[in-house]
């Protein structure tokens, strides 16, 4: 099904997405860092496609719904016609950016588990085991997720199609989402030209890496202190003064009635939707990730 509508949105938009991509240069990289197997014209015509769909869908629908709402249907074509561009617009924009969102998502998950990676993989490489030995060792073993799956990439270019390790080395390097990740192989391909000791460069590496992991393992303790004195202060004590507060001035005013549904909407909705997300944000804050 994803195949037709493909098919469909190049054949219609394929011969304009090469002009529309002369104005976006940073697409086709940010398509290969987020491993989405598809090229940037097709990508371009499938975005051109939806947004023209969108519009056949929502420019009739709303200009009937404003039409009928208001009974001036000229208002209603004029409404209906910049909401449409408005969520065209929008909807562009989205499919621009999301090649950039899950490349950031892929970046974050690679970078919170590098250090321990990196201490794993300079284990691996202390066997004096060739490169891309020690690659495949660490990419079926290591159970790192997203850094096995880019480093398996290595292996693939070397086993599949028979380019040397510095050479898988380099293409990897052009297609990490992961500025980290691109330093540390940076540093095993230039002690790999040199002849220099990878496995000597992994441990100073992986050193470096746990250190800044304890740094902003440090700072978080810090911070995590902070938001939640300002949770318990500006929330719990918060809501609990407010329903004290609200239930005096509503017994002496006579309007205990219109209180009480106030009272409930803060204590059992808002209250634990508020803590919800703190507990999100604290999560997506962390170093680990978890």
């Amino acid at each position: 099904m994803m195949g037709f509508y493909r098919n469909q949105a190049f054949r219609f938009f394929g011969k304009y997405s090469e002009k529309v991509l002369e104005l976006f240069p940073d697409l086709k990289a940010d398509l290969k860092k987020a491993d989405m197997k598809i090229s940037s014209q097709e990508y371009i015509s499938i975005a051109l496609f939806t947004t023209f769909l969108l519009f056949l869908l929502l420019f009739p629908t709303i200009s009937l719904f404003f039409g009928l709402l208001t009974g001036a249907f000229l208002f209603g074509f004029i409404s209906a016609f910049t909401t449409s561009l408005a969520v065209l617009f929008l909807t562009f924009i989205f499919f621009l950016n999301y090649p950039k969102i899950v490349k950031g998502e892929k970046a974050k998950e690679i970078e919170k588990a590098l250090p321990f990676a990196s201490l794993y993989l300079s284990t691996v490489t202390s066997s004096r085991l060739p490169l891309h030995t020690s690659f495949k060792l660490f990419s079926k073993f290591s159970g790192y997720g997203k850094i096995a799956e880019e480093i398996n990439k290595i292996n693939q270019d070397v086993e599949l199609f028979g380019l040397d390790i510095n050479t898988a080395l380099e293409r990897e390097i052009d297609r990490s989402p992961s500025k980290s990740l691109n330093d540390l192989l940076w540093g095993v391909l230039s002690a790999s030209r040199t002849g220099g000791d990878i496995n000597e460069y992994l441990k100073q590496k992986a050193s470096s890496l746990i250190e800044e992991y304890r740094r902003k393992l440090y700072e978080f303790s810090h911070n995590l202190a902070l938001y939640v004195e300002m949770y318990l202060t500006a929330i719990v004590l918060g809501t609990v003064f407010f329903t004290v507060l609200s239930a005096i001035v509503a017994g002496i005013a006579g309007a205990a009635r219109n209180i009480v549904l106030l009272q409930a909407f803060l204590i059992f909705i808002f209250t634990p939707l508020v803590g919800m997300i703190f507990l999100f944000l604290v999560k997506r804050s962390t170093p680990a990730g978890e």
